[in-house]
Protein backbone atom coordinates (compact mmCIF):
# COMPACT_ATOMS: atom_id res chain seq x y z
CA UNK A 1 0.00 0.00 0.00
CA UNK A 2 1.39 3.42 -0.96
CA UNK A 3 1.87 6.33 1.43
CA UNK A 4 -1.10 8.09 -0.19
CA UNK A 5 -3.33 5.02 0.23
CA UNK A 6 -2.26 4.67 3.86
CA UNK A 7 -3.10 8.31 4.50
CA UNK A 8 -6.49 8.03 2.76
CA UNK A 9 -7.39 4.94 4.78
CA UNK A 10 -6.53 6.59 8.10
CA UNK A 11 -8.54 9.66 7.10
CA UNK A 12 -11.63 7.51 6.52
CA UNK A 13 -11.09 5.80 9.88
CA UNK A 14 -10.84 9.11 11.68
CA UNK A 15 -14.06 10.70 10.41
CA UNK A 16 -16.09 12.18 13.24
CA UNK A 17 -12.86 12.34 15.27
CA UNK A 18 -13.09 16.10 15.57
CA UNK A 19 -16.09 17.92 17.02
CA UNK A 20 -18.41 19.86 14.70
CA UNK A 21 -16.58 23.09 15.56
CA UNK A 22 -13.27 21.44 14.71
CA UNK A 23 -11.85 22.74 17.98
CA UNK A 24 -11.22 19.58 19.95
CA UNK A 25 -11.18 15.82 19.84
CA UNK A 26 -14.24 14.07 21.19
CA UNK A 27 -13.08 12.74 24.55
CA UNK A 28 -14.87 9.39 24.13
CA UNK A 29 -13.40 8.71 20.68
CA UNK A 30 -10.50 6.28 20.31
CA UNK A 31 -9.68 7.71 16.87
CA UNK A 32 -7.90 10.72 18.34
CA UNK A 33 -4.75 8.71 18.89
CA UNK A 34 -4.41 7.81 15.21
CA UNK A 35 -3.56 11.26 13.82
CA UNK A 36 0.07 11.22 12.70
CA UNK A 37 1.91 14.52 12.55
CA UNK A 38 5.39 15.37 11.31
CA UNK A 39 6.75 18.72 12.45
CA UNK A 40 9.62 20.18 10.46
CA UNK A 41 11.60 22.33 12.87
CA UNK A 42 12.33 22.16 16.58
CA UNK A 43 12.33 25.80 17.69
CA UNK A 44 10.15 27.55 20.24
CA UNK A 45 6.88 27.39 18.30
CA UNK A 46 7.42 23.76 17.33
CA UNK A 47 8.16 22.94 20.96
CA UNK A 48 4.95 24.68 22.05
CA UNK A 49 2.96 22.67 19.49
CA UNK A 50 4.48 19.37 20.57
CA UNK A 51 3.76 20.21 24.20
CA UNK A 52 0.14 20.98 23.36
CA UNK A 53 -0.35 17.92 21.16
CA UNK A 54 1.54 15.05 22.78
CA UNK A 55 -0.82 12.83 24.72
CA UNK A 56 -3.69 15.26 24.14
CA UNK A 57 -4.72 15.51 20.51
CA UNK A 58 -2.72 12.43 19.59
CA UNK A 59 -0.28 10.00 21.16
CA UNK A 60 3.32 11.17 21.54
CA UNK A 61 4.36 8.14 19.50
CA UNK A 62 2.46 9.59 16.55
CA UNK A 63 4.48 12.80 16.56
CA UNK A 64 7.64 13.00 14.49
CA UNK A 65 9.97 16.00 14.66
CA UNK A 66 12.64 16.76 12.08
CA UNK A 67 15.33 19.03 13.55
CA UNK A 68 19.00 19.42 12.66
CA UNK A 69 20.11 20.51 16.14
CA UNK A 70 21.02 17.44 18.28
CA UNK A 71 20.31 19.28 21.55
CA UNK A 72 16.82 20.23 20.37
CA UNK A 73 16.11 16.66 19.28
CA UNK A 74 17.21 15.32 22.65
CA UNK A 75 15.03 17.87 24.45
CA UNK A 76 11.99 16.88 22.42
CA UNK A 77 12.55 13.18 23.04
CA UNK A 78 13.22 13.52 26.77
CA UNK A 79 10.45 16.00 27.55
CA UNK A 80 7.69 14.71 25.30
CA UNK A 81 8.62 11.20 24.20
CA UNK A 82 8.30 12.00 20.50
CA UNK A 83 10.30 10.50 17.66
CA UNK A 84 12.99 12.74 16.19
CA UNK A 85 15.23 12.66 13.16
CA UNK A 86 17.80 14.98 11.66
CA UNK A 87 16.67 14.82 8.04
CA UNK A 88 13.51 14.69 5.97
CA UNK A 89 12.99 11.18 4.65
CA UNK A 90 10.27 8.70 3.71
CA UNK A 91 9.01 8.69 7.31
CA UNK A 92 6.87 11.73 6.52
CA UNK A 93 4.92 9.67 3.98
CA UNK A 94 3.13 8.00 6.88
CA UNK A 95 2.03 11.36 8.29
CA UNK A 96 -1.45 12.78 7.92
CA UNK A 97 -0.25 16.32 8.57
CA UNK A 98 3.13 17.92 7.96
CA UNK A 99 3.72 21.12 9.91
CA UNK A 100 6.27 23.60 8.57
CA UNK A 101 7.66 25.31 11.67
CA UNK A 102 10.87 26.76 10.27
CA UNK A 103 12.26 30.16 9.37
CA UNK A 104 10.89 31.59 6.11
CA UNK A 105 14.40 31.82 4.67
CA UNK A 106 14.68 28.01 4.89
CA UNK A 107 11.27 27.01 3.64
CA UNK A 108 11.88 26.81 -0.12
CA UNK A 109 14.79 24.42 0.34
CA UNK A 110 12.78 22.34 2.83
CA UNK A 111 9.74 22.14 0.55
CA UNK A 112 11.89 20.84 -2.30
CA UNK A 113 13.19 18.10 0.02
CA UNK A 114 9.62 17.26 1.02
CA UNK A 115 8.28 17.09 -2.53
CA UNK A 116 9.15 13.42 -3.25
CA UNK A 117 7.28 12.36 -0.12
CA UNK A 118 4.09 14.39 -0.57
CA UNK A 119 1.05 12.24 -1.29
CA UNK A 120 -2.21 13.11 0.44
CA UNK A 121 -0.92 14.83 3.57
CA UNK A 122 -2.14 18.19 4.78
CA UNK A 123 0.64 20.74 4.71
CA UNK A 124 0.22 23.22 7.59
CA UNK A 125 2.59 26.18 7.45
CA UNK A 126 3.31 28.49 10.38
CA UNK A 127 6.21 30.16 8.58
CA UNK A 128 5.83 33.94 8.55
CA UNK A 129 5.59 35.63 5.16
CA UNK A 130 5.26 32.45 3.10
CA UNK A 131 2.11 32.40 1.00
CA UNK A 132 0.14 29.20 0.55
CA UNK A 133 -0.06 29.98 -3.16
CA UNK A 134 3.75 29.94 -3.38
CA UNK A 135 3.99 26.68 -1.42
CA UNK A 136 1.51 25.18 -3.87
CA UNK A 137 3.51 26.47 -6.84
CA UNK A 138 6.74 25.00 -5.46
CA UNK A 139 4.93 21.68 -5.09
CA UNK A 140 3.61 21.67 -8.67
CA UNK A 141 0.11 22.80 -7.77
CA UNK A 142 -0.44 20.70 -4.64
CA UNK A 143 -3.59 22.05 -3.00
CA UNK A 144 -3.91 20.53 0.50
CA UNK A 145 -2.23 23.50 2.20
CA UNK A 146 -3.23 25.64 5.18
CA UNK A 147 -1.32 28.81 5.98
CA UNK A 148 -1.39 30.05 9.55
CA UNK A 149 -0.05 32.96 11.56
CA UNK A 150 0.26 32.30 15.31
CA UNK A 151 1.72 34.68 17.87
CA UNK A 152 4.16 34.27 20.74
CA UNK A 153 1.57 33.78 23.53
CA UNK A 154 1.15 30.36 21.89
CA UNK A 155 4.29 29.46 23.84
CA UNK A 156 2.12 29.35 26.97
CA UNK A 157 -1.05 28.10 25.28
CA UNK A 158 -2.59 31.58 25.05
CA UNK A 159 -1.98 32.40 21.40
CA UNK A 160 -4.34 33.24 18.59
CA UNK A 161 -3.72 31.96 15.08
CA UNK A 162 -5.06 33.37 11.83
CA UNK A 163 -5.65 30.59 9.29
CA UNK A 164 -6.56 30.24 5.63
CA UNK A 165 -7.00 27.10 3.53
CA UNK A 166 -6.47 26.53 -0.17
CA UNK A 167 -9.33 25.03 -2.15
CA UNK A 168 -7.66 21.60 -2.09
CA UNK A 169 -8.11 21.24 1.68
CA UNK A 170 -11.00 18.92 2.54
CA UNK A 171 -13.26 19.41 5.61
CA UNK A 172 -11.43 16.77 7.65
CA UNK A 173 -8.06 18.36 6.95
CA UNK A 174 -9.38 21.79 7.88
CA UNK A 175 -10.63 20.35 11.16
CA UNK A 176 -7.25 18.73 11.82
CA UNK A 177 -5.43 22.01 11.18
CA UNK A 178 -7.82 23.82 13.50
CA UNK A 179 -7.37 21.24 16.26
CA UNK A 180 -3.58 21.39 15.96
CA UNK A 181 -3.40 25.16 16.31
CA UNK A 182 -6.01 25.15 19.10
CA UNK A 183 -3.50 23.13 21.08
CA UNK A 184 -1.69 26.44 21.66
CA UNK A 185 -4.62 28.89 21.83
CA UNK A 186 -7.57 29.96 19.70
CA UNK A 187 -8.02 30.18 15.94
CA UNK A 188 -9.54 32.63 13.46
CA UNK A 189 -10.30 31.42 9.93
CA UNK A 190 -10.15 33.72 6.92
CA UNK A 191 -11.44 33.26 3.39
CA UNK A 192 -8.87 35.53 1.72
CA UNK A 193 -5.16 34.82 2.13
CA UNK A 194 -4.36 38.51 1.60
CA UNK A 195 -5.91 39.18 5.03
CA UNK A 196 -3.09 37.22 6.67
CA UNK A 197 -1.03 40.40 6.33
CA UNK A 198 -3.56 42.21 8.53
CA UNK A 199 -3.51 39.32 11.02
CA UNK A 200 0.28 39.48 11.08
CA UNK A 201 0.17 43.22 11.77
CA UNK A 202 -2.44 43.02 14.54
CA UNK A 203 -2.01 39.76 16.43
CA UNK A 204 1.25 38.41 15.02
CA UNK A 205 3.22 41.53 15.89
CA UNK A 206 0.69 42.67 18.50
CA UNK A 207 2.42 41.28 21.59
CA UNK A 208 5.35 43.60 20.87
CA UNK A 209 3.00 46.60 20.89
CA UNK A 210 1.67 45.54 24.29
CA UNK A 211 5.20 45.13 25.65
CA UNK A 212 6.14 48.52 24.21
CA UNK A 213 3.25 50.18 26.04
CA UNK A 214 4.10 48.29 29.22
CA UNK A 215 7.69 49.49 28.98
CA UNK A 216 6.46 53.08 28.85
CA UNK A 217 4.16 52.53 31.84
CA UNK A 218 7.01 51.01 33.82
CA UNK A 219 9.33 53.91 32.99
CA UNK A 220 6.64 56.37 34.04
CA UNK A 221 6.14 54.52 37.32
CA UNK A 222 9.84 54.56 38.10
CA UNK A 223 10.03 58.25 37.20
CA UNK A 224 7.30 58.94 39.76
CA UNK A 225 9.06 57.04 42.54
CA UNK A 226 7.93 53.43 42.25
CA UNK A 227 10.55 50.68 42.23
CA UNK A 228 11.12 48.75 39.02
CA UNK A 229 9.43 45.69 40.49
CA UNK A 230 6.42 47.69 41.65
CA UNK A 231 5.97 49.41 38.29
CA UNK A 232 6.34 46.08 36.48
CA UNK A 233 3.78 44.34 38.69
CA UNK A 234 1.27 47.16 38.27
CA UNK A 235 1.59 47.32 34.48
CA UNK A 236 1.37 43.56 33.96
CA UNK A 237 -1.64 43.20 36.27
CA UNK A 238 -3.35 46.13 34.55
CA UNK A 239 -3.00 44.57 31.08
CA UNK A 240 -4.08 41.15 32.31
CA UNK A 241 -7.13 42.54 34.07
CA UNK A 242 -8.17 44.91 31.30
CA UNK A 243 -7.84 42.20 28.65
CA UNK A 244 -9.90 39.78 30.72
CA UNK A 245 -12.52 42.44 31.33
CA UNK A 246 -12.79 43.06 27.59
CA UNK A 247 -13.00 39.32 26.92
CA UNK A 248 -15.79 38.83 29.47
CA UNK A 249 -18.19 41.45 28.13
CA UNK A 250 -20.01 42.17 24.91
CA UNK A 251 -19.43 45.90 25.34
CA UNK A 252 -17.07 47.51 22.79
CA UNK A 253 -13.66 48.54 24.12
CA UNK A 254 -14.62 52.16 23.37
CA UNK A 255 -17.42 51.87 25.94
CA UNK A 256 -15.10 50.26 28.47
CA UNK A 257 -12.61 53.10 28.02
CA UNK A 258 -15.29 55.75 28.37
CA UNK A 259 -16.48 54.23 31.65
CA UNK A 260 -13.05 54.79 33.15
CA UNK A 261 -12.66 58.26 31.67
CA UNK A 262 -14.61 60.67 33.88
CA UNK A 263 -14.42 64.20 32.53
CA UNK A 264 -11.96 66.23 34.56
CA UNK A 265 -10.46 63.13 36.20
CA UNK A 266 -7.02 61.55 36.07
CA UNK A 267 -7.80 59.18 33.19
CA UNK A 268 -9.34 62.04 31.23
CA UNK A 269 -6.08 63.97 31.64
CA UNK A 270 -4.07 61.01 30.38
CA UNK A 271 -6.31 60.30 27.38
CA UNK A 272 -6.40 64.00 26.48
CA UNK A 273 -2.61 64.04 26.49
CA UNK A 274 -2.51 60.98 24.23
CA UNK A 275 -5.00 62.56 21.85
CA UNK A 276 -2.92 65.71 21.69
CA UNK A 277 0.07 63.55 20.81
CA UNK A 278 -1.90 61.68 18.11
CA UNK A 279 -1.14 58.37 19.83
CA UNK A 280 -4.09 56.55 18.25
CA UNK A 281 -3.13 57.76 14.78
CA UNK A 282 0.47 56.69 15.39
CA UNK A 283 -0.62 53.20 16.46
CA UNK A 284 -2.78 52.79 13.36
CA UNK A 285 0.08 53.99 11.18
CA UNK A 286 2.46 51.54 12.86
CA UNK A 287 0.11 48.61 12.30
CA UNK A 288 -0.30 49.61 8.66
CA UNK A 289 3.50 49.66 8.34
CA UNK A 290 3.65 46.12 9.76
CA UNK A 291 1.02 44.94 7.27
CA UNK A 292 2.90 46.55 4.38
CA UNK A 293 6.10 44.85 5.46
CA UNK A 294 4.28 41.51 5.65
CA UNK A 295 3.09 41.98 2.09
CA UNK A 296 6.60 42.91 0.96
CA UNK A 297 8.08 39.82 2.63
CA UNK A 298 5.53 37.66 0.86
CA UNK A 299 6.56 39.23 -2.45
CA UNK A 300 10.24 38.73 -1.64
CA UNK A 301 9.99 35.08 -0.55
CA UNK A 302 7.65 34.32 -3.43
CA UNK A 303 10.17 35.35 -6.08
CA UNK A 304 11.91 31.98 -5.90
Amino acid sequence: MTGKENSDQRTRQRRQRVSKEGSKVESESTDASTLRISIIGGGNMATALVGGLAGKLTLAANLHVVEIDPAARERMTVHFGVRCSSEIDATVMDSDVIVLAIKPQQIHEVVLKLQPFIGAQLLLSIAAGIRAADLSRWLDGYGAIVRSMPNTPALIGKGITGMVALAGVNPDQRAYADAIMRAVGTTLWLEDEALIDAVTAISGSGPAYVFYFMEAMQKAGEKMGLTSDQATELSIATFLGAAQLAANTTDPVTVLRERVTSKGGTTYAAISSMNEGNVSTSIIKAIEAAAARSTALGDEFGKV
